[in-house]
């Protein structure tokens, strides 16, 4: 980890703290357009514990709070419909909650408690990188805000004792009051590339692509719509991510049974747990799986930015109906001389077309082939096919609270089509 253990409660106070005053200082200050300049602007306030004629008292140590690219990131979350008070209310209005890690990196993650943004520890060349990568970066999400990549909020560092920490806002990919009953780190990559015993004996371990193979042989079907639609997405990301030669990026997959969630609720009653409630609806835009793929593909109508459910429908080899949550990470790791030195290496050893550490151009391939054509599959099933659309029409029983009639809403618009464009085809 970046720093003490013994510090995360004054990391997290820090950090709602200056979140705070740069926000609520730049809500003050007239909107303009965005300037080649302003990726670069780097603004710093100090919050003494007795606080100042600028900042309140507080009980942490004394700090200083920095921002990176207020007016650009400013405008990066207006592209995504957020309001600085919506921002503002999710970040600092309730206590941040520390996920497990669920990497190798030594980050630490939060989660605000609307389940809407993960704040997240950067290294320094990590922040540096994303400091460069930003005007090209947003450039691309300008013009395809539907992504699969993921969305950066603010780039902030709180320094304290002599350390440096800095953080990322980025949007969520996994909500929390949504069980996973499967959770994937997926690279393409064979070398390694398997969830060791300590992962495992987690409660909510995250397994790796050998594990995928063995798990789920068959992979994930999708019907057509939604299959061309995911692919397209990736296919566009990737070639994003390979012209900005970033590499080492994984696919994050959360997977939810419905029909194991339907066993489970009858075995354990009507007792859910206390944090099955979506306390508020999803205030970015794109920013569910769904969403994110659906601009991809003339399949549906745009979605209700509110329906906080989205995932995306599929089914196993099984039948079983699932609802997929779907997000590219890490993706802050540029082909470093220290990465061809460890390709270098590794290729000696090992079958260099099997280690994840590669060239940008053959990682993308190598993992857009892999999720194209391992992970996600079309589903030429007529029976699974039906499984996927009895979602639309199916009570699942202990959920009557709302968020399970938005996911047939998500779902009946998803397949509207589908069912258009097979009449189409039997003419």
């Amino acid at each position: 980890p970046f720093y003490p253990q013994t510090t995360s409660s004054a990391l997290k106070g820090a950090i709602q703290l200056g979140i705070g005053y740069t926000v609520g200082n730049l809500s003050s200050k007239p909107e303009r357009d965005v300037l080649m300049q302003d990726f670069y602007v780097v603004e710093s306030i100090f919050f003494p514990s007795e606080g100042s004629n600028l900042t309140p008292a507080h009980h942490f140590p004394d700090f200083r709070f920095k921002t990176y690219a207020p007016v650009a990131f400013r405008y990066f979350r207006e592209l995504f419909g957020i309001r600085p008070d919506d921002y503002l209310y999710s970040l600092c209005n309730e206590p941040l909650i520390e996920l497990s890690n669920p990497g190798a990196s030594g980050s630490v993650f939060y989660v605000t408690k609307d389940d809407e943004f993960i704040v997240k520890t950067v290294m320094h060349k990590e922040a540096e990188f994303l400091q460069k990568l930003l005007p090209g970066y947003y450039m691309n999400l300008n013009q395809n805000p539907r992504t699969l990549l993921p969305k950066f909020f603010g780039l902030y560092c709180v320094q304290s004792g002599g350390k440096n920490i800095r953080v990322v806002v980025m949007n969520n990919i996994l909500p929390r009051v949504v069980r996973m009953h499967l959770k994937y780190d997926l690279k393409g990559s064979t070398y390694k590339r398997r969830a060791s015993k300590k992962e495992r004996e987690k409660a909510k371990p995250t397994f790796k692509d050998l594990d995928f193979m063995q798990d789920i042989a068959d992979g994930l079907l999708l019907d057509l719509d939604t299959y061309n639609a995911l692919v397209k997405t990736l296919q566009r990301d990737c070639l994003v991510l390979e012209s900005f030669k970033i590499m080492d990026y994984s696919l994050l997959l959360g997977v939810h049974n419905l029909d194991q969630a339907e066993r489970e609720q009858q075995t354990e009653g009507s007792q859910g747990s206390s944090d099955e409630k979506r306390p508020l609806a999803q205030k970015a835009l794109y920013s569910t799986a769904l969403e994110s793929i659906q601009g991809a593909s003339a399949c549906a109508e745009d979605i209700d930015t509110e329906d906080t459910m989205g995932g995306i429908p599929a089914v196993n080899s099984k039948g079983e109906r699932l609802l997929l949550y779907i997000g590219i990470i890490d993706i802050l790791q540029s082909y470093r001389l220290i990465k061809k030195l460890e390709h270098t290496w590794k290729a000696l050893v090992h079958d260099g077309d099997t280690v994840s550490v590669h060239r940008p151009s053959f990682y993308a391939d190598r993992f857009f082939r892999f999720m194209s054509s391992t992970v996600f599959r079309k589903s030429t099933c007529k029976s699974c096919n039906s499984s996927v659309i009895r979602l639309q029409h199916e009570f699942i029983p202990g959920n009557c609270c709302s968020h399970w009639t938005k996911i047939m809403k998500i779902v009946h618009q998803v397949h509207a089509v589908k069912k258009f464009n097979e009449n189409n085809d039997s003419k």
